[in-house]
């Protein structure tokens, strides 16, 4: 005689809910998943309803043997199950809390009521079998439902986390939380359902679809199927739970440039390859995708304690295969540390080394290749508060300068002013060092504002105790040009401190952009309205289009210094002499960089040079120290 199970029951939901929950922790075991304290909790959940499923079972199979079976296991079964239920709606309450990431107060709030509803259900489920008001069986083995709490239960709980997830919503990405809210919604209307026809065999279903919408929506990770790499996010969770866990990662990352950029990805040849690589010589290792041109490679030493030699092999069948593709790369290996991994900083770091290096090429990262990495993420973060704070009198923004000699005057009444940084922790700071960093940043034209504004108290100074001052001219970058604000910004610095427009010079050079030479183009117009003067700055340091040039009304050519280098061949000589002879005939004024000798100045003169500087005459100074040059008026 076969079993009848009590109360319209049949095992068949909770059979599937332990096969769909071994599926799971099969594809965790074998998929990338990010151990977050989120992914812990959400482990317990699905814990939580394994143990109802299996409790579940147990509970009506005792229960159709009412009488043969102790009714304390019975009471156990049935409270056990229960009780994971609730438990993982418990757990579901604190996942939504720190996915929400809710201020202290919310969180305290929300996991009293919901550890009040947990603690209430289970007083409610054991007070109501031992004192006889809720589920209990007689001692004629007569089963008694008793006060059914547990939709009481359900829909409190429910009602917390649907009210957070509305409150605070816009907290967490839309379609996370419309797909958590439709999982609700679908378990309930079953759940409903159930009820309507007097059945229990889908209860425990039903708690497992709002675990499978985290699974899919927030820790699923999918390999790419050709080269078997996870995302840059996985890698970031990757180094938080080796940092927090104090394991030590060696990171081989790979960069091809052809492949960079939308819609470019690996040919399926090299993915095999790679996959090859990230699976074949080593235990456990973990491919990244950091961009479409860009994977790192992450293997656990102690996993592989001869990593060293599996290296060495790996590149060999790298060799072997780039004879075949011969594409350029470049390949970083380091390992991680403390002081990396505490701001999960590998990705930028890696992207600096790579900054520095030739195509195919390798570079192991050592001390001194971080030690500059940190100096340059710290003059960052200077930058970008000097940029926040937008302080036209921020001490940590200087201005130098460089002299430059009048030849028809015979004297000093010009400079150049140079940008310099001195910041608490390195010091002074070089151009060089920042100004790459602003420009890629957008932070540039700050910086320009202050030297500016800088530049234009010192001359009022000069004027104000009667030196002798023609124009500074003050550089600026041709990004900064595109700023829509740029020539108020300019025009207000100069009106402000109340100097004549003509004593400031604006230092640019040749844009190879046709929209930038459009807007450079009207935004010299605009301020020569004013008086200011301009200079075309480095020119001869790479192609020059004449026609350009003529186009635009600048006053001064800066030849640069690899011009002046060029006067020890007579054939070089010649076309620089030339090209200063039109200029001069064009009315140009011809200024000549980086003289350092005698024998510099005397060609310079007779190339037709008006202004000449270089270390012959003063290497860059602090401004205030221009009264030792300039003279004043009789």
């Amino acid at each position: 005689m076969g079993i009848t199970y009590y109360h319209n029951y049949s095992p068949v939901g909770d059979i599937t809910v332990l096969s769909i929950c071994f599926v799971f922790i099969i594809l965790i075991r074998y998929s990338f998943i990010s151990r977050t304290r989120n992914f812990l909790v959400f482990c317990g959940m699905l814990g939580s309803v394994m143990l109802s499923a299996a409790t579940s079972v147990a509970y009506y199979v005792s229960l159709n043997a009412v009488g043969s079976v102790p009714n304390a296991l019975i009471y156990i079964f049935r409270v056990v199950q229960h009780l994971s239920l609730f438990g993982m709606l418990f757990l579901y309450v604190q996942y939504i809390m720190e996915s929400l990431k809710l201020n202290a107060k919310a969180d305290k709030r929300f996991s009293v009521v919901a550890g009040i509803f947990f603690v209430g259900i289970a007083l409610h489920e054991i007070c109501g079998i031992m004192f006889r008001f809720g589920f209990h069986i007689d001692g004629k083995n007569v089963i008694h439902e008793g006060a059914n709490i547990f939709p009481i239960g359900y829909v409190l709980f429910i009602g917390v986390i649907v009210y957070m997830l509305l409150r605070y919503g816009n907290r967490m990405f839309k379609q996370i939380t419309y797909g958590i809210l439709g999982s609700f919604a679908v378990s309930f209307l079953i759940l409903f359902m159930q009820g309507r026809h007097d059945q229990t065999s889908f209860t425990t279903v039903t708690f497992l679809f709002p675990i499978f919408a985290l699974l899919y929506m927030v820790h699923s990770n999918p390999y790419d199927i050709e080269s078997g790499a996870v995302t840059e996010s996985a890698f970031d969770d990757t180094i938080s739970y080796q940092f927090m866990h104090g394991s030590k990662l060696l990171l081989m990352s790979l960069f091809m440039h052809d492949f960079e950029g939308v819609g470019k990805k690996y040919p399926r040849q090299f993915q095999s390859a790679i996959r090859k690589f990230s699976s074949k010589y080593f235990h456990g290792g973990t491919l990244f995708q950091i961009s479409t041109g860009h994977m790192i490679l992450a293997v656990d030493k102690k996993k592989n304690p001869d990593y060293e030699e599996k290296i060495e092999m790996m590149f060999q069948h790298f060799s072997d295969e780039y004879v075949k593709f011969h594409m350029d790369y470049k390949i970083v290996i380091l390992h991680t540390n403390d002081r990396i991994s505490k701001d999960n900083d590998y990705v930028k770091l890696i992207r600096y080394v790579g900054k520095k290096m030739n195509e195919n090429e390798i570079h192991y990262v050592d001390d001194k290749d971080i030690e500059a990495y940190e100096r340059e993420k710290y003059i960052l973060k200077e930058l970008k508060d000097i940029y926040e704070r937008n302080d036209l009198e921020d001490e940590r923004v200087q201005v130098y300068c460089q002299p430059v000699y009048n030849i028809k005057y015979g004297k000093y009444d010009t400079a150049e002013a140079l940008m310099r940084m001195t910041l608490p922790e390195t010091g002074m700071v070089f151009p060089d060092q920042f100004i790459p960093l602003a420009e890629q940043y957008s932070y540039i034209h700050t910086l320009s504002k202050i030297i500016l504004h800088k530049t234009c108290r010192m001359i009022r100074f000069l004027l104000e105790n009667d030196y002798i001052v023609n124009r500074i001219s003050v550089n600026i970058s041709a990004i900064e040009v595109r700023e829509p604000n740029f020539c108020a910004d300019i025009l207000d610095i100069v009106k402000d401190s109340r100097i004549p427009y003509d004593k400031i010079a604006i230092e640019l050079t040749e844009s190879q952009n046709e929209s930038d030479f459009m807007i450079v183009k009207d935004r010299i117009s605009e301020l020569r309205d004013s008086g200011m003067k301009f200079y075309l700055d480095d020119f001869g340091t790479g192609y020059s289009n004449f026609e350009r040039i003529m186009e635009l009304p600048f006053d001064i050519i800066k030849f640069d210094r690899s011009m002046v280098r060029a006067f020890g061949a007579d054939r070089k000589e010649k076309m620089v002499s030339s090209l200063a002879s039109m200029f001069d005939d064009m009315n140009y004024s011809v200024l000549y960089e980086g003289v350092e000798t005698s024998s510099d100045e005397e060609k310079c003169m007779r190339m037709h040079a008006k202004y000449l500087q270089g270390y012959k005459y003063s290497k860059p100074i602090p401004i205030e120290r221009l009264t030792e040059y300039f003279e004043k008026t009789a």
